[in-house]
């Protein structure tokens, strides 16, 4: 499943492309989900996982404004307009699936945003999308022991507001 998967990826990462050059050169004539058959028909013998595919690309192009704000401050040296269009593809793939995609483990989505940079980016792609995905992970990672700590804190208050409730009754 995980080779299917990758293809999947790949697959999703060519709609994304294609998206991206066809927005930038104002083709109206652009329909996403025409397009995303179109690449998944040329696998229709090696993808299983149709699901998959159109669930990644879907969510990508829905959450793509909040994905490239997301990316923005991780990589101010590189606007994002500046940014190769494969790596944008790569990147926004990785972003969705570390934030918002409970069902892939956050090293693998990084591992597969790799491994599709060192394939189809430049020689330094894989470098940057590594560095970049490592960051929204250890973001969300502190995000997530920051509002641990506050719920554990509010428990805390919680327990020690009962017990002085029940010292003075």
């Amino acid at each position: 499943m995980s080779a299917n998967r990758h293809l999947g990826r790949i697959v999703a990462m060519q709609t994304l492309y294609e998206q991206d050059f066809r927005q930038e050169c104002n083709d109206t004539s652009f329909k996403l989900k025409k397009v995303l058959k179109r690449n998944i028909d040329r696998y229709e013998e090696t993808i299983d996982d149709k699901k998959f595919i159109e669930q990644l690309v879907a969510g990508v192009d829905t959450k793509q404004g909040e994905i490239d704000d997301i990316i923005r401050p991780l990589a101010p040296e590189w606007p994002l307009e500046q940014i190769a269009r494969i790596d944008r593809a790569v990147l926004r793939i990785g972003v969705y699936e570390l934030l918002f995609d409970d069902s892939v483990p956050p090293k693998v989505a990084i591992n597969e945003a790799v491994e599709l940079a060192k394939a189809f980016g430049g020689d330094n792609s894989s470098k940057f999308v590594n560095g970049v995905l490592g960051t929204v992970l250890r973001n969300k990672e502190a995000k997530v022991a920051k509002a641990s700590s506050k719920k554990q804190k509010a428990k805390s208050k919680k327990r020690i507001a009962k017990k002085q409730s029940k010292k003075k009754v």
